[in-house]
């Protein structure tokens, strides 16, 4: 065994596999720190399950990346809570790399309003887990009960999601009830309202309201279409009205309503649940309500899905409920030398391709800056976003100055301390073998 460097990288998903792959390519040696048995993070936890082509796509591309020789993967195990990031520096590994996730929901700003969760009130996360595994015979997650009439908090695009396990579900089991199957996968392609018709059935005929999302913005500023860098005004208007007809279209397609410029302000409660919510408008342009015109709105059912936060982790310092990054195109964590953060975790984005650009960023300047000098033959040229955040920290890459590779007995020491992590998790060391015996049908 030679000389060279190891990086720990907590999370093995969109960006953690490419900082991997990268790294590996690079003659890195890599220890991939999963805290579940598979690594796909939100692409299997995170996605609802209709999104069955994207999700085997998606997961034999991690599956590739992690196989790489050079990679140790280490299932079961959780930095901070199986594996703390003090004892993963005291190794004395070259780097450590945060691609955690977010998987901690930002809490609804509704002072005690979290006394009721599970009585009422539901955040995303664990809803959609529940959606995608309760059917699973395993399955010992959060139970979750649907119910008609729901409201979902929120306007992006992944409260959307949520809107469609309502409407999908609850319609499913009332259609059941008039004695009509119908295919949840089917349903959610063509559309509620067709296959409604189809049956010659309505919402009114199966007795459902169906959900409503609460959004504090307007339809024309949701994340439905992105709004190009430096666009005219009339680029500007074109994405606003093209944000409202696509919401409009998801609406037909799946029957829910929504009530834009809207903010919950209060919540009613009884017999020990929560049952409704105060709402209030929005002063236009702000992110306010208009005092003195409330409306109290009974739901059996609230969703909240306002985002999603990574958790927090011992030793690492936070700027909010975010760790504290001291510029997100090196994803360098303030104050702990040699710790860097990638993809949701940063970003604040649970977008694939988003990830997967900051995995590349962050490693191509862990790379040229902390590790092996100017890295040549990279993977993917980076395109102008990429590559304007690469000159605007130049400063820091300058100032960082490159680690000597580890001796042979270091790299021994740290394999050691990983073998018994991976068999304390049954891992047999081999990925391939893994992966096929864990999840047959990716």
């Amino acid at each position: 065994m030679t000389a060279r460097h190891v990086v720990v990288i907590a999370g093995g998903a969109v960006a953690g596999s490419e900082v991997a792959a990268q790294l590996a390519r690079h003659g890195v040696c890599c220890i991939v720190v999963e805290q579940n048995e598979r690594p796909y993070g939100k692409i299997e936890d995170g996605l609802p399950r209709w999104h069955v082509n994207l999700r085997r796509q998606e997961a034999r591309k991690i599956d590739a990346k992690l196989a790489h020789p050079s990679v140790h993967y280490v299932p079961h195990t959780r930095l901070g809570r199986d594996l703390l990031l003090s004892d993963v520096l005291g190794w004395g590994v070259s780097a450590v790399v945060l691609a955690v996730g977010a998987w901690r929901d930002r809490a609804l700003p509704l002072p005690g309003i979290e006394a009721y969760v599970g009585r009422g009130l539901y955040y995303q996360n664990p809803l959609v887990y529940w959606f995608n595994h309760a059917s699973e015979p395993d399955y010992h997650g959060p139970a979750v009960t649907l119910a008609d009439g729901a409201l979902v908090v929120g306007g992006g695009l992944a409260s959307l999601d949520v809107v469609k396990i309502l409407m999908l579900e609850t319609v499913a089991h009332a259609v059941h009830s008039h004695g009509h199957k119908v295919d949840l996968y089917d349903m959610e392609r063509r559309g509620i309202g067709t296959t409604l018709e189809q049956l010659d059935l309505s919402l009114r005929v199966l007795g459902l309201r169906g959900c409503t999302l609460i959004c504090r913005r307007p339809i024309e500023d949701l994340p439905l279409a992105t709004l190009p860098p430096d666009s005219t005004p009339e680029q500007a208007a074109k994405t606003r009205a093209t944000r409202r007809k696509l919401l409009q279209n998801f609406q037909t397609k799946y029957l829910f309503r929504v009530r834009e410029q809207t903010l919950p302000v209060g919540y009613l409660t009884g017999q020990e649940r929560l049952t409704g919510l105060r709402l209030a408008p929005v002063k236009m342009g702000e992110a306010m309500s208009v005092p003195g015109r409330e409306v109290d709105q009974p739901t059996p059912l609230v969703i909240s899905s306002i985002g999603s936060v990574p958790e927090p982790l011992e030793g690492v310092p936070m700027q909010g409920p975010l760790y504290r990054i001291r510029h997100p195109a090196t994803g360098e964590v303030d104050g702990v030398d040699g710790v860097f953060g990638v993809g949701n975790a940063v970003t604040g984005r649970g977008n694939i391709l988003v990830s997967l650009k900051h995995g590349r960023l962050v490693s191509q300047h862990m790379l040229e800056g902390y590790l092996v000098g100017a890295a040549s033959g990279y993977e993917e040229t980076f395109g102008e976003a990429e590559a304007a955040a690469r000159t605007r920290v130049s400063a820091i890459v300058e100032r960082l100055r490159g680690r000597l590779p580890l001796p042979a007995t270091r790299v021994a020491e740290i394999l050691a301390h990983v073998r018994v992590l991976q068999d304390r998790a049954g891992y047999p060391g081999d990925y391939a073998a893994w992966v096929d015996r864990m999840y047959p049908a990716a």
